[in-house]
């Protein structure tokens, strides 16, 4: 398990003092708290502390629009409701902080969702571990010929193998320089602030993560997503089991409107309603550009 000693000890030291609570408590990521989900190699995923459930975000909706939601008769329907007509102020009421460990080329991409609260591991304080991401060969692929952001076909034989040796090769020397300039043998060592820009994208770094959970189901959407890189949509897998498991209307609603729906343009709609109409439609009597009528039919085929 890729836990520090001391963190071990921290684990076991909040699971052998339980606290009673008159706060709302959900028993399905109770069950989670401060467990380590292992990711990639190295990497992990693990619940500090949440706020809410399902309920709590059905009483706010109650509060926020009071007799608007009467005809909703149950709390499963209102959530759904809610989910399906994009009102996000009721998923807001609940929260959660993770503690993720990942590689900071994955951080990088993290940290672009803004909404969030994070503090990182320092490496101006402190000396990070030698531990690399480097892909299972399954993992290694050439750059894709139709997606500049995407992979194309898995590398195999003597390419992978060089490629897998050029990044265990390159981190373990970068790291080795990383201690070198750090010690402080006969020499005065460098600061650990400069020292660290010498590692590489794939060292890993860890942080506490805390967000709402509509803007955590709006993160999920995106990095859950088959397209997202799979080194980032791993963790976000990971996640999204843990919420379905702390709010499990909340995330029922979330993956049929979200993860499993789309969204379609009103020329693509228009395009639909014609196909129903029994109609021949192309991609130029669409008026959908070229890359808009292949994302059209990757959605029909995936529904069909």
């Amino acid at each position: 398990m890729p836990l520090t000693a001391e963190q071990e000890a921290e684990i076991a030291a909040a699971r052998a003092a339980p606290r009673p609570t008159l706060r709302a408590t959900a028993p399905g990521l109770e069950a989670h708290l401060y467990t380590a989900h292992p990711v990639l190699d190295h990497g992990f995923v693990r619940v500090i502390d949440y706020m809410g459930d399902d309920a709590a975000i059905v009483q706010a909706a109650r509060v926020s629009y009071g007799q608007g939601t009467k005809h909703v008769s149950n709390d499963e329907g209102l959530i759904r409701y809610l989910m399906r007509h994009w009102h996000s102020t009721p998923f807001e009421m609940c929260e959660i902080k993770l503690h993720v460990k990942l590689p900071v080329f994955v951080a990088r991409q993290w940290i672009r969702h803004r909404t969030a609260n994070v503090n990182e591991y320092s490496a101006r304080y402190s000396i990070l571990d030698r531990e690399f991401y480097i892909p299972a060969p399954e993992n290694l692929a050439a750059q894709s010929t139709v997606n500049n952001q995407g992979r194309g076909a898995v590398l195999e034989g003597a390419e992978a193998a060089r490629v897998l040796e050029t990044l265990k090769a390159d981190a373990t020397r970068a790291y080795d320089h990383y201690e070198s300039m750090l010690s402080q043998d006969g020499q005065q060592g460098l600061a650990r602030e400069l020292a660290r820009m010498n590692l590489p994208a794939n060292v890993y770094t860890q942080w506490y993560w805390k967000t709402d959970l509509h803007n955590l189901f709006h993160f999920l959407r995106l990095r859950a997503d088959a397209h997202a890189q799979y080194e980032i949509r791993v963790y976000a897998e990971t996640i999204c089991k843990l919420v379905a498991d702390w709010v499990p209307l909340a995330y029922g609603a979330f993956a049929d409107y979200r993860l499993g729906g789309a969204a379609l343009s009103a020329r693509a709609l228009e395009a639909l309603r014609r196909m129903l109409r029994g109609e021949e439609v192309s991609q130029e009597s669409s008026g959908l550009s070229k890359r808009e009528w292949r994302e059209f039919m990757e959605i029909l085929d995936r529904s069909s």
